[in-house]
């Protein structure tokens, strides 16, 4: 029975507000185009969506940085983007510019998924995953070694901006200055993170990594064993969709947190909301079991919502009052 205190959740949240975060990942673009489906196309057997409209959002580590700034927090959004329209739009639309460098040589990776009836119709992307320069990468971590933070946090989607060498000097820098660090993984980069203080990945690629199921509490304890055995990990967050999330340190019993979704609309960006919201509670000094209780609520309202959502401290606070009201 997990309980929860009310009133140290609400100043845990408050202090959100005084942390700073810089984000380094693969920032994207989230363009949504919006529309019904009343026929079949006589060209071939797909749907014809009638467009009633188009949205653009930020995406990849772009929403990370969003969710952070909506839940209080000041997020320091570091990537590259291309010389190109998608790119002028986000520099736009960051609060910070100065950590978005751009890169001529590649283009803005670009999401555009197609909604017909609150469902996702098909999704086209737009992206060139080679690695960075090595002038590129030398710029990037100049940048990172003069600013000023609480945490940095990872946020890969495997797009190539998490080059090997820049992810170990960025270690080495956050181990010599005493940062903490946050990762959202993806597999094929997950064994670059480490030494870290905590890792957030999801049931599919903790079965990548472990080479067996991740579906029972008892499969995850032991995928969370073997992967501590293997990364230097203060704390991991095994995220498995429907059935909430676990939260594994080394030396302690597995806690195993149920979802608190009611209705689930599109699971698109939760993983960033989860390590948005962890990462700035264990920075406000909450336990990884606090943090993980917030992130795992701050998940349950975004995909409550159709496209890139964020989630803010008074939606936090009020799904958190519904859930937990009758604790302590």
């Amino acid at each position: 029975m997990i309980t929860v205190d009310y009133e140290k959740m609400a100043n845990t949240i408050d202090e959100f507000k005084r942390k700073k975060i810089l984000i380094l990942g693969d920032i994207m673009l989230d363009k949504y185009i919006w529309g019904d489906v009343t026929r079949i196309s006589p060209e071939a057997p797909v749907p014809v969506v009638e467009v009633n409209k188009d949205t653009s959002c930020l995406g990849g580590a772009g929403n990370v940085s969003q969710n952070l700034e909506k839940l209080g927090a000041f997020p320091i959004l570091v990537g590259v983007i291309g010389d190109d329209n998608e790119g002028r739009w986000i520099r736009e639309n960051v609060s910070f510019k100065d950590g978005i460098f751009i890169d001529k040589a590649r283009p803005t990776t670009v999401k555009t998924r197609i909604i017909a009836h609150h469902q996702q119709v098909v999704r086209v992307d737009w992206e060139k995953k080679s690695p960075l320069s090595s002038q590129m990468e030398k710029s990037i971590f100049n940048f990172i070694q003069q600013e000023k933070y609480d945490g940095i946090l990872f946020s890969d989607y495997n797009k190539g901006t998490l080059a090997p060498s820049l992810v170990k000097n960025i270690l080495s820098f956050a181990q010599e200055k005493k940062s903490p660090v946050f990762v959202d993984p993806k597999f094929e980069n997950f064994f670059l993170f480490s030494p870290v203080t905590l890792i957030t990945p999801n049931h599919f690629e903790a079965e990548k990594i472990v080479q067996h199921a991740c579906r029972t509490d008892t499969q995850v304890a032991k995928a969370g064993e073997e992967i501590m055995s293997r990364i230097s990990a203060t704390y991991i967050i095994l995220k498995r969709g429907e059935q909430g999330m676990s939260v594994l340190q080394k030396g302690e019993k597995a806690l195993h947190i149920p979802t608190i979704a009611k209705e689930v609309y599109d699971v698109t960006g939760a993983g960033d909301t989860v390590i948005a919201c962890a990462a700035l509670a264990l920075l406000a000094g909450a336990s990884i079991q606090e943090a993980a209780v917030l992130s795992n609520t701050a998940a349950g309202v975004v995909v409550g919502k159709i496209g890139t959502a964020t989630v803010t401290p008074s939606e936090l606070l009020s799904s958190l009052r519904k859930q937990y009201q009758n604790n302590p």
